[in-house]
């Protein structure tokens, strides 16, 4: 099992992954690590990825790219509308308001969502991480825009889900950044806060974040963006180009969508050339429309004049964050970039005007929000060691709880999470109630999506007291590890337990009137956080809770809650009663996700099922053309008779015409049906072929065996000193085996030799080599035989030695005296010794 991190870009992908001790880039099966955001179809099989993204000028109705910028949203979104123009692709409206892409696939016209198609491009990089990493991968981490709404974030985890990723956390794309740049960073120090800003600037979105370091641990302070891009300048270039190609040329780029297509390829280039050359650069496009060839030119100061509007944009995002931070200019350690876009001179230049800090390049501008990414889902996997590092997120948008008040026809509200608040986090809102009632989370202040309502929960089975007075209920409002906002559990707290703690309230109701002090707030997030405790299971620390409008005050809140004298034992008998909510809010429900699981399983089984079949198809016209080039003029012409050979011909020609017509679209038995049938008439020439092509050299090596056999008789004969071990009988056995290998290779080398090559040969390649084992096994059992060591030699002591039995020992067989301690013992501890 393997984790990897997912940078979904909308115009390329890319993917990280933890292995081999580190973070590594996957390369996809065109051997490029940016996998481009495209889907197409082309009649039974889905096209993902480069070779979409190659064929989409010629197939551009059936080719889909840029619908990360569609998640979520329905099509009469304004901001859907200013998409459309950018895709050429059919998109229309569904009767439930949401986009429906219109392709044809499986030979019909089909309409698949944003979110599907997102699914069919994580089921692409699911694979290629698998075939790059050589295991399942499902546990993943995927980083997205910091703008994305709630709407446009379960989108995202939806299509996860579809594809059969296992989404560990969704992440702000600069919060992975930041995390990339922080996790390897051994200068950091818990005393000395480092604050770093980083400018994200990819084809389609500007996001600028600010962030503190201190060891181990990174917390985000403020983020920034727009919603413009690298595909903002070619835009306007192209709008450019376009107008003075209709008063030179009289054609209008605009009118055709594959000749602004083209078009906007070519700019894209010679913008990444005036990103490092200032000097004028040419545009040639050959036979751009109607047949005409058109060329312009620019240099870099041009094009800065044409995209003024995007780098003032580009500066006020930048001096944007720079408010919402509270950093001053010295306070800010350095200015980290990543993206395609912050390659361009300009935006440099702007950083360093306004941050006076130089843009660094510590990062890889390409790939830091996939390793970023990729470090989160190590860090949170089971299934990788790795040291921890602490990430505390934001949530981007003010988040309000609404509720209906009891009684009348206003609405109650109250500001749970301010922007910028960290996240993950809790909070807990107390509401007096007698009967259920809906509540809704909506965001405080402008985000980019046309519906500012979050979600809509009905809290069910509330009713007054047996006295008919409002029971306290508890809403438990969460930003998650995804950064959505929900509404996570309902809790109704016991009436008769609240009422016997009531002591508690009326004494901390006292006391306040007395000082004349306001608690702090965090008072009551503590108060409400110890009564919680009691009430349920919380899954973080960060619990507090926020008060009740209409004139409820600090005593009323904790009222009941604490008694006095005998209050521990009545807390433990406090009592909690979930209550059951009913939800709306974005997101697929659960039967469609279910079916578009079932779906996407379909396509896969199909696209498998389609390579196979063209596979097939392919071996069949390769084999085809192969065997006829071989048998007209190749090398197995001269192999087959040539009647036999005519025929063969004839049927590989009928065969091609077959493939081009009728046999265009068969099931894939049918391409190996006659593929089998084929290689049962021409496996047996190929089969000669070979029997007359290596027969020859095997021959030589048969004569070859002999002559060496014969050599090592006439050594042995000679009396050469290598032989002198062995006897008369093993080479008189040498020589019979030769003399019978001589007689084999005379009568069929003969017939070989005679033999005509459109029949099978007289002598198998296979016996041929057996002649040639048996000689080689017969000689080398002998001749290889190593001589026999000679015997020792005994020596006999001088006869002055002194004899064992003066010295009180016993005589050594050989009459040799050995000085040995019978007494020693090696000592206990001598790592010299080795003791078992």
């Amino acid at each position: 099992m393997s984790v990897i991190g997912i940078d979904f870009g909308n115009e390329g992908c890319y993917v990280a992954a933890a292995r081999s001790g580190g973070i590594e880039t996957l390369a996809n099966d065109y051997s490029l690590r940016a996998t481009p955001s495209f889907v197409a179809f082309d009649g039974k099989k889905r096209i993902i990825g480069v070779a979409a993204k190659n064929q989409q000028v010629t197939n551009m109705k059936n080719t889909v790219g840029g619908f990360k910028r569609l998640l979520g949203r329905k099509f009469n979104d304004p901001h859907v509308q200013h998409e459309l123009k950018s895709i050429p692709a059919r998109v229309e409206a569904r009767s439930d308001g949401s986009i429906g892409i219109k392709v044809n696939y499986l030979n019909e016209d089909q309409h698949f969502s944003p979110e599907q198609l997102t699914a069919m491009l994580f089921t692409k990089l699911k694979e290629t991480s698998a075939s790059a990493m050589q295991t399942q991968v499902n546990d993943c981490v995927i980083a997205c825009p910091v703008f994305f709404t709630n709407a446009e974030r379960r989108a995202l985890l939806d299509a996860a889900q579809i594809a059969g990723l296992n989404v560990l956390r969704l992440m702000n794309e600069t919060t992975a950044t930041a995390l990339a740049y922080g996790f390897y960073k051994n200068d950091l120090f818990e005393d000395k806060p480092r604050n770093v800003i980083f400018v994200d600037f990819g084809h389609s979105a500007l996001q600028v974040s600010a962030c503190v370091f201190t060891k181990g641990k990174l917390k985000m302070l403020a983020s920034s963006w727009d919603q413009i891009g690298g595909r903002d300048f070619d835009l306007a270039l192209a709008e450019h180009f376009s107008k003075e190609f209709l008063e030179r040329y009289k054609i209008n780029a605009k009118t055709n969508a594959r000749a602004n297509l083209r078009l906007l390829t070519e700019i894209e280039k010679l913008k990444k050339q005036m990103s490092a050359n200032s000097t004028k650069l040419p545009l040639n496009i050959e036979c751009f429309l109607d047949d005409v060839d058109v060329s312009s030119s620019m240099q870099r100061s041009q094009m800065e004049e044409l995209v003024a509007p995007v780098l003032e944009r580009v500066e006020a995002t930048f001096k944007k964050l720079l408010a919402e931070s509270k950093l001053t200019i010295d306070e800010i350690h350095s200015v980290e970039i990543v993206g395609g876009s912050t390659r361009i001179p300009s935006i440099k230049q702007l950083i360093e005007k306004v941050f006076n800090k130089p843009a660094s390049t510590t990062l890889n501008q390409d790939e830091a929000v996939s390793r970023g990414a990729a470090l989160q889902c190590a860090i949170m996997s089971p299934a990788v060691r790795v040291r921890e590092f602490g990430v505390t997120d934001i949530q981007n948008y003010a988040v309000k709880v609404l509720w209906d008040a009891e009684g009348s026809n206003s609405n109650a509200e109250v500001e749970i999470f301010p922007q910028f608040h960290a996240s993950p986090f809790s909070r807990l809102v107390t509401i007096a109630r007698k009967s259920p009632f809906s509540a809704s989370i909506v965001y405080g202040q402008p985000v980019p999506y046309p519906d500012q309502t979050i979600g809509v929960w009905k809290i069910k089975d509330i009713k007054p007291t047996e006295r008919g007075e409002s029971q306290e209920v508890k809403l438990k409002v969460r930003i998650n590890q995804n950064g959505i906002v929900l509404i996570s559990s309902a809790t109704l707290v016991d009436r008769k337990e609240l009422e016997e703690a009531a002591a508690a309230g009326e004494q901390a109701a006292a006391e306040e009137k007395a000082t004349g002090e306001q608690p702090a707030a965090n008072s009551g997030e503590q108060a409400d956080a110890q009564q919680e405790a009691y009430c349920e299971n919380e899954d973080d620390n960060n619990t507090s809770t926020a008060s009740s409008p209409g004139g409820q005050g600090w005593a009323q809140r904790v009222k009941g809650w604490f008694g006095s004298g005998n209050d521990k034992a009545k807390k433990k008998t406090i009592k909690a009663i979930e209550l059951p909510m009913e939800i709306s809010t974005h997101g697929f429900y659960p039967n469609e996700l279910t079916n578009y699981t079932q779906q996407e399983s379909k396509m896969i089984a199909n696209d498998q099922k389609e390579t196979e079949r063209i596979d097939a198809k392919n071996a069949l016209e390769e084999f085809v053309y192969d065997m006829r080039n071989k048998l007209q003029g190749g090398a197995l012409e001269r192999y087959v008779v040539e009647a036999e050979r005519e025929a063969i011909v004839a049927q590989l020609n009928d065969l091609e015409n077959w493939l081009y017509e009728d046999g265009e679209d068969c099931e894939r038995e049918t391409y190996t049906t006659r593929l089998s049938s084929l290689l049962q008439q021409t496996d047996p020439i190929k089969h000669r072929s070979q029997e007359y092509e290596q027969c020859p050299a095997v021959f030589d090596e048969l004569k070859n065996s002999i002559a060496f056999a014969r050599q090592a008789v006439v050594e042995f004969r000679k009396g050469v000193a290598k032989y002198d071990h062995l006897t008369e009988t093993e080479f008189i056995n040498i020589a019979e085996t030769a003399d019978k290998a001589q007689k084999w290779l005379d009568t069929n080398l003969s017939k070989f030799t005679q033999a005509p090559r459109t029949s099978d040969s007289p002598v198998q390649i296979t016996a041929l080599r057996q002649e040639v084992q048996t000689l080689n096994a017969c000689v080398n059992s002998v001749i290889t035989r190593a001589k026999p060591k000679p015997a020792a030699k005994t020596t006999t002591p001088p006869k002055d030695a002194p004899n064992a039995e003066q010295n009180g020992g016993e005589p050594s067989a050989a009459g040799d005296k050995m000085d040995v301690d019978n007494n020693a013992q090696p000592a206990a501890n001598d790592p010299s010794m080795d003791v078992e």
